[in-house]
This record gives C-alpha cells, structure tokens and sequence, in this order.
C-alpha cells in the first residue's frame, strides 16, 4: 500500500470538487447561452452576426479600428487587378 505521509488529501479534495463546481457552473451557462442564440435565431436574428459583435465587442476600440481598416485595405487589394496596381505604382 501506498503512503500518503505529508500529502494533504483533504486540501486536495477540496481543489478538485471546488473545480468540479466551477465545471458545472460553466456547463449551466454554456447552455443558458444556447438557449439566448436559439430564442434570438427563433426571433429572425442571424446568429453568426450575433456571435461577431460579441467578439467585436470583447476588442477595444483602437484595437476594432486598426482590424476594420486593414480588413478594408486587404479586400480593395483584391478587388484591383494587378494591371491597375502597376499603373498606379
């Protein structure tokens, strides 16, 4: 038999059932918020939108800014034949 000597079981167990709690909780509301896309889908709401401006909402402003103009600048690159770029250049 293994011995435990200077391993505090108790602490241990108390990490891993507060986990565990933490685990549960997440579960509830992952499903809480499947629950919100599923009713705003039900309403007409595109939830992939949805879904970009929480992500949009979690940058900064400097941060959405920076991303929107070089998203802008990349799709007017594509947009322009090469012929016309060369012109330009």
């Amino acid at each position: 038999m293994t011995e435990t000597v200077g391993i505090a079981g108790d602490r241990i167990r108390s990490f891993v059932e507060r986990i565990e709690h933490i685990e549960e909780e997440i579960k509830a509301l992952n499903e809480g918020k499947k629950e919100i896309f599923a009713e705003a889908k039900g309403d007409g709401f595109d939830v992939k939108v949805l879904k970009e401006i929480i992500r949009l909402r979690k940058q900064d402003k400097d941060e959405r800014d920076e991303h929107e103009s070089l998203l802008d600048l990349y799709l007017r690159a594509m947009e322009t034949p090469d012929a016309e770029r060369a012109k330009a250049a």
